[in-house]
C-alpha cells in the first residue's frame, strides 16, 4: 500500500465527531457496593455523613464520560453497575466495548505485574424502562470453563471492632493487623483482609451501616505469586475476558458481547447491551500489595459514531514532533510520549485505543484502503491526525 503522510485536520474532523448526540462512554452509575479494601473510602473519597447516593454521585464524577478517574471495588465480590445512553451493539466477530482499569505489566513478556481481574456481567434493557432490572449474563472469559473457577461462590465480611487488639505479622512488618476484617465463605473457609501500614484504616465502607457485607458470584483461581518470599507479589494476567486484567489499549482488555452465557453456562445471543456490572473476581491477599481489588476508570463503546471532544482544547502546536504512519499491517506512532490515543475510521467508529504511550510504539492492525483519524490527547491538549491509505 502507498501511504500518504499524516497531517493535522481540525475543523472537518470535529464536525464528524460531534454529529452524534450519543456518547460512547459511561452515561450513568446505578449502583456501587465495594467489598472492604485499602482504597475503599478513598477512591472515591468518603466524607462524614455521605450516603449510598452520595457515593454513587462521586463515582459518576470520576468515571462518567471520558474523565478516566479511578474507582476501587475492594476485595472479592465488590461491584459497580453502570450503563450507556444507547444500545451497545453486538457485532459478530468484533470486540464491542472496553473497560478501562489501572492494570500494568512489570514483566510484559509474561503478562505479569498488577493484574486484578474483575468478572463482567451484561444486561439488555428488554423491558425498555432504562434501569438494570432485566436478566444478567456473564461474559465467559478464558477461565469460565476451568475446574479451578468456583461457581455460586458466596462470601461474608464482618465489620471490624474498632477496639480489637491488632495482630501484626511476625515476619512482615508492613502487615500491622493480620486479623483486621474477618470473612467466611460457603466453601468452609475463614480468612481476613489484613491492615497494611501503607494504607490507613478504615477499609470497611463507612456509608454502609450493616454489620456484615455479603457477595456472591463466580470466583477465579488466585493469580498472585510471592516471587521471593518477602511479600512482593506478582499477579499474572488471565488470557482474556476480565476487567483490570490487562493494560488499557491492549486488545485483551476488550470485550465481545458474543461471549455472554446464562446462569447455566449456555450461550445466549443478545442484540446488544445497555448495562454492565463488574465485580472483583479473585479472593486473595498479596502481601505488601494488600487485597486484590479490581479498579475501574471508565468504559467505551467501540461502535457508536462520534467521540466526545467538546470539553477538550485543540492545540495545533501540541506534539510538534509526533508522526503516525501505517506499513505492512502495523500502525507506527512516533514521539507520542505520555499520550492517550484513539484510532478511528472516517465514520467515527473506534478501531482501538492506546494509553501511556512511550516514545515509539508499533501496533498490529490490518487496515483496508480508506481514511482514518488518530486523536492524540496529552493533558488538556489534543491533536488530530489524518491517515489516508490507498
Amino acid at each position: 500500500m502507498k501511504i500518504k503522510s499524516a497531517q493535522i485536520l481540525l475543523i472537518c474532523v470535529i464536525c464528524v465527531l460531534t454529529s452524534q448526540a450519543q456518547s460512547p462512554y459511561i452515561h450513568k452509575v446505578f449502583d456501587y457496593r465495594p467489598a472492604p479494601g485499602q482504597y475503599v473510602n478513598k477512591l472515591p473519597k468518603y466524607e462524614a455523613g455521605n450516603t449510598h447516593e452520595d457515593m454513587i454521585r462521586k463515582v459518576e464524577e470520576a468515571i462518567v464520560g471520558n474523565k478516566k478517574g479511578l474507582v476501587t471495588l475492594g476485595a472479592y465480590g465488590g461491584y459497580i453497575v453502570f450503563g450507556f445512553d444507547h444500545l451497545v451493539e453486538n457485532k459478530p466477530g468484533k470486540y464491542d466495548f472496553t473497560i478501562w482499569g489501572n492494570a500494568f505489566y512489570s514483566n510484559p513478556a509474561l503478562a505479569a505485574g498488577s493484574c486484578e481481574p474483575g468478572i463482567v456481567m451484561v444486561s439488555y434493557d428488554a423491558n425498555g424502562n432504562g434501569i438494570p432490572d432485566d436478566p444478567w449474563y456473564e461474559l465467559a472469559g478464558s477461565e469460565y470453563y476451568k475446574l479451578e473457577t468456583i461457581k455460586n461462590y458466596e462470601i461474608t465480611y464482618y465489620k471490624p471492632d474498632p477496639d480489637k487488639i491488632p495482630t501484626p505479622h511476625p515476619n512482615f512488618p508492613f502487615l500491622s493487623d493480620t486479623s483486621y476484617i474477618k470473612w467466611t465463605d460457603n466453601q468452609g473457609n475463614i480468612g481476613y483482609v489484613a491492615l497494611n501500614t501503607s494504607r490507613e484504616a478504615p477499609y470497611y465502607p463507612q456509608w454502609i451501616n450493616d454489620e456484615t457485607l455479603g457477595f456472591s458470584g463466580a470466583k477465579l483461581a488466585n493469580n498472585g505469586v510471592d516471587v521471593n518470599g518477602t511479600g512482593q507479589y506478582v499477579q499474572y494476567a488471565y488470557p482474556w475476558g476480565y476487567a483490570d486484567n490487562h493494560p488499557n489499549g491492549n486488545i485483551r482488555s476488550h470485550f465481545d458481547i458474543g461471549w455472554a452465557v446464562d446462569e447455566y453456562g449456555n450461550k445466549v445471543h443478545l442484540p446488544g447491551i445497555h448495562f454492565v456490572k463488574v465485580y472483583t473476581g479473585v479472593n486473595q491477599y498479596c502481601g505488601l500489595w494488600g487485597e486484590t481489588s479490581t479498579e475501574i476508570m471508565g468504559a467505551e463503546d467501540f461502535h457508536i459514531q462520534g467521540i466526545d471532544i467538546n470539553a477538550l482544547t485543540v492545540q495545533t502546536d501540541a506534539l510538534p514532533d509526533a508522526r503516525v504512519y501505517y506499513a505492512q499491517g502495523k500502525l507506527h506512532l512516533e514521539n507520542f510520549d505520555g499520550c492517550y490515543c484513539t484510532f478511528f475510521n472516517i465514520n467515527g467508529q473506534i478501531i482501538s485505543s492506546f494509553q501511556n504511550i512511550s516514545s515509539n510504539n508499533i501496533y498490529e492492525t490490518n487496515l483496508i484502503s480508506g481514511v482514518y483519524f488518530l486523536k492524540a490527547q496529552k493533558q488538556n491538549a489534543v491533536k488530530i491526525f489524518k491517515l489516508v491509505i490507498y
